[in-house]
């Protein structure tokens, strides 16, 4: 009698090869993917704002971002100038285990703590509802299919945000590295992204901010 795997046992396998191979990546590409998606990202929300403002739109005011884990692709410096040029940043916190997560205000000078798994969270301030939110990716198709870490946190986030009837839109960061085969067949309750970026661009293209994950029409530019 032949087992045949299901997405989720195919899923593990992918995240341990993934794994491995994001380990392997030597530390000056790292620096310079970083230096690349960082960049690539200031550009492309300056110019989904200017887009925004000319077609009477509300611009995208918050940006869902994340404090990297080893191996992340580090989008620091990046929030730093966001902050600074008057967007509001959030970064995710974990309220209670296999429950959405809340975005909480960051700041350069905003008190951090380690949550459940390690990783640093604000302390205090509102919750935000975010404009944009980048989605640390293992892995992802061409598609934007993403296939993340197991726990589903960003699954169940990004299916509340939508649920709430708010638009915003998803951007997957991830290694180029982390690309899957066509046949990767993603699990039922995995979200689909707008975007991935990787170091070496967009995948499949930029999103420009325009309805995005609540089902709107989405319009898109190529930034290579």
């Amino acid at each position: 009698m032949t087992t045949q795997n299901t997405p989720e046992d195919t899923a593990v396998q992918h995240r341990t090869r993934l794994r491995q191979m994001r380990a392997e990546l030597p530390e000056d590409q790292r620096s310079r993917g970083g230096l690349l998606m960082r960049a690539r990202l200031f550009t492309w929300l300056n110019v989904a704002r200017d887009e925004a403002a000319r077609a009477g739109r509300p611009a995208p005011a918050t940006v869902a971002a994340f404090w990297p884990m080893e191996d992340e692709p580090d989008l620091r410096p990046l929030l730093s100038q966001w902050v600074e040029a008057g967007v509001n940043v959030a970064l995710p916190v974990v309220r209670e285990r296999n429950a959405p997560l809340v975005f909480l205000p960051w700041t350069p000078e905003a008190e951090l703590r380690a949550g459940p798994y390690g990783i640093q969270e604000p302390v205090a301030g509102p919750e935000l509802l975010p404009d944009v939110v980048l989605v640390p990716t293992l892995g992802y198709t061409e598609q934007g299919d993403r296939l993340g870490y197991g726990g589903g946190y960003y699954d169940r986030t990004l299916a509340a945000l939508r649920e709430r009837g708010h638009s915003f839109v998803t951007i997957g960061i991830a290694w180029s590295c982390g690309e899957l085969d066509h046949d990767y067949q993603p699990a039922e309750h995995d979200f689909q992204l707008d975007a991935i970026l990787t170091q070496d661009g967009w995948v499949p293209h930029a999103p420009l901010e325009q309805g995005g994950t609540n089902g709107t029409t989405l319009h898109s530019f190529r930034m290579n």
